[in-house]
């Protein structure tokens, strides 16, 4: 097998490794991909659930704060427990997700792409182009305060301002024992929200949509809508018109009815739920989460990269009992590629950028060639196709990746 000169790194990435399924895959990227061509250089956290339990959740605020230091990281995929994960993992507590810790530290905005290849029909037979989720990463009920009422309970929301005086607002008299969350948003938030949005547009020459439900939420969707067109109307209007692009409000069930008789090539910004859901909804119709990549872009430029998909729970378990699996590693490879790239331009490095360009298109040419996973072949179109297993198919990506390097 022939060496290769190692690219070397000058700057460190931040990496943060996580849980089950793809955690091994995390291992296996690297050491079949990723160690043969690369002086890989990284500021190594383990996220996952042990560790994050052990440390109390720290090391998922130091991992995010070393981010903010070097400005590029890659995350694995993690669980985000709930009650039948604190009794697998005998957790001290129900820790929050740190997808949210880390994204309300850096306060970016998550796009996600879906990843097309030959051979892999969208479900919706209209969609021609990629549609770029763009996810507000803070707040809503990913930082909320939530609790259990009991019978007779009297829910209001109290803000008490700067100079001691209180408003009171009347929530609901519970008669029955019932359920309250609180949640909330900042106009910085927003508006950096709006800007990474209306830039990302700007870079990319696509269209934007926006979408709330402020018909209903009339101060707290609303806020969104208003902020979004004051700096629209201020600082993007005549550059929008320059490149030839929109920005286009609707409401959210509007939104989903226009993106279904698309055929893509936009933007879709969406509040933080909005955006958890449509990216999964979006990723599937194209053809597998697994095929979506996903970059958290922070006001002043810092990025991580990640998967958009979980911890494949299912197919942990059976590489546990020693069975085979077939799991997509694609959105993963697509995390460290970007994680990657954006190194290498920030530091000047362009064989780093050669390398991350040259393992993107390997592993497009590996499932166009017929090589893919399982849930690919499922629903590939091509002549001819090869099922792989998981490390297999990593060694096939490999091996057309020696040949255009």
């Amino acid at each position: 097998m022939a060496e290769f000169q190692k690219i070397p790194m000058k700057t460190p990435l931040v990496e943060m490794d996580g849980d089950e399924m793809t955690r091994v895959i995390w291992k296996m990227i690297k050491d079949i991909l990723l160690l043969p061509y690369i002086d890989l250089n990284t500021e190594y956290y383990d996220l996952g659930l042990e560790n994050r339990d052990k440390t109390n959740d720290q090391v998922t605020v130091d991992s995010a704060m070393a981010t903010k230091k070097y400005g590029v990281a890659v995350k694995c995929a993690t669980i985000t427990p709930n009650a039948a994960r604190v009794e697998e993992y005998h957790l001290k507590e129900m820790w929050k997700s740190p997808n949210a810790t880390i994204r309300a530290i850096l306060d970016g905005t998550v796009f996600r792409t879906p990843i097309l290849v030959r051979g892999i029909t969208p479900f919706i037979p209209g969609w021609k182009k990629p549609i770029t989720i763009a996810r507000h990463a803070y707040g809503d009920i990913y930082k909320n305060t939530e609790a259990q009422v009991p019978a007779g309970a009297k829910a209001e929301l109290l803000v008490t301002k700067a100079d001691g005086t209180e408003e009171k607002y009347p929530i609901h008299q519970f008669d029955g024992p019932g359920i309250i969350q609180g949640i909330h948003n900042t106009d910085k938030s927003i508006a950096s929200f709006a800007r990474s949005c209306f830039n990302f547009a700007l870079d990319s020459k696509q269209d934007l949509w926006f979408a709330t439900k402020d018909t209903i939420s009339k101060k707290y969707d609303h806020r969104f809508k208003d902020i979004f067109q004051e700096i629209f109307d201020q600082e993007y209007t005549e550059k929008f018109k320059q490149a030839g692009i929109e920005y286009f409000y609707t409401l959210i069930d509007d939104a989903v009815a226009r993106v279904i008789r698309s055929e893509g090539g936009y933007i879709w910004a969406c509040k933080n739920y909005d955006g958890d859901v449509m990216s999964d909804m979006v990723a599937t119709a194209f053809g597998s989460l697994a095929m979506m990549t996903s970059v958290l872009v922070a006001p002043d430029g810092t990025c991580e990269y990640e998967a958009a998909h979980g911890t494949v729970q299912r197919h942990y378990y059976k590489y546990l009992k020693g069975e085979t699996t077939s799991t997509n590693s694609v959105a993963t490879i697509f995390a460290w590629s970007g994680a990657l790239r954006k190194r290498g331009n920030l530091d000047k490095n362009q064989d780093l950028v050669d390398f991350a360009d040259k393992l993107e298109a390997a592993t497009i040419a590996t499932i166009e060639g017929g090589i893919m996973t399982g849930d690919l072949a499922s629903m590939s179109t091509l002549p001819e196709i090869h099922k792989a297993d998981t490390e297999g198919f990593l060694r096939a990506i490999d091996e057309n990746l020696r040949q255009m390097l």
